[in-house]
């Protein structure tokens, strides 16, 4: 490593993407997978939709319940 670095040409933010949404996995237990799956098939759709499904309606209730 240098002991000094030239920033003096360096452009502030260059590389900064401000609006960009963070995705974040989400690992769930094989059960969890399971019941989720045969739900999506039943469907006709796919995972992520019924997990957003799922959570969306806890979240309607947590709103109850608080």
């Amino acid at each position: 490593m240098k002991d000094e670095y030239d920033f003096s040409d360096g452009v502030r933010g260059k590389f900064h993407q401000g609006e960009v949404a963070l995705r974040i996995p989400v690992y769930l237990d094989a059960e969890v997978q399971q019941f989720v799956q045969s739900i999506a098939e039943a469907k006709q759709s796919d995972m992520t939709t019924v997990v957003n499904d799922l959570l969306r309606s806890d979240m309607r209730v947590a709103e109850i319940v608080r």
